[in-house]
């Protein structure tokens, strides 16, 4: 088993073919949206292959070091995270195939008017080896 990531992206990916803006949806078509996810999360609960998910706060900071006994810095030259990313899910999987079907499947969520968005979502493995020892 590999773990993907499957991220979703306010921007930065090619545009959905049912683009509209979620403000633009009305209260039932975000509820519609995020059961299908819901259900999808909990059917890949049920076959194992689930991992984790988290959907992003529109609040977001980017901070890097800027030299001993400085203060971080703050924001930057670069689009903030929180423009990008809109959330991720966390998959385990037997191959690549399987993660790419199970994302065609969650960008087919609903969205406007009820339609599937088809948006697209990256999807990325996750490297094997840990950073930090845990022993």
């Amino acid at each position: 088993m590999a773990k993907y990531l499957l991220l979703k992206h306010y921007r930065g990916a090619p545009a959905a073919v049912n683009d509209a803006p979620m403000h633009e949806w009305t209260p039932e078509e975000i509820d519609a949206h995020m059961q299908y996810m819901a259900d999808f999360a909990q059917r890949l609960q049920g076959t194992g292959e689930f991992v984790e998910e988290h959907a992003l706060a529109m609040a977001g900071t980017f901070v890097r070091y800027d030299g001993e006994g400085k203060p971080p810095v703050t924001d930057g030259p670069f689009a903030e995270t929180k423009d990008l990313i809109a959330g991720w899910m966390v998959i385990d999987v037997d191959s690549q195939e399987r993660a790419y079907a199970l994302a065609g499947e969650l960008s087919a969520a609903p969205g406007k008017d009820g339609k599937p968005i088809h948006e697209w979502l990256e999807v990325r493995p996750l490297l094997s080896e840990q950073l930090v020892s845990t022993d």
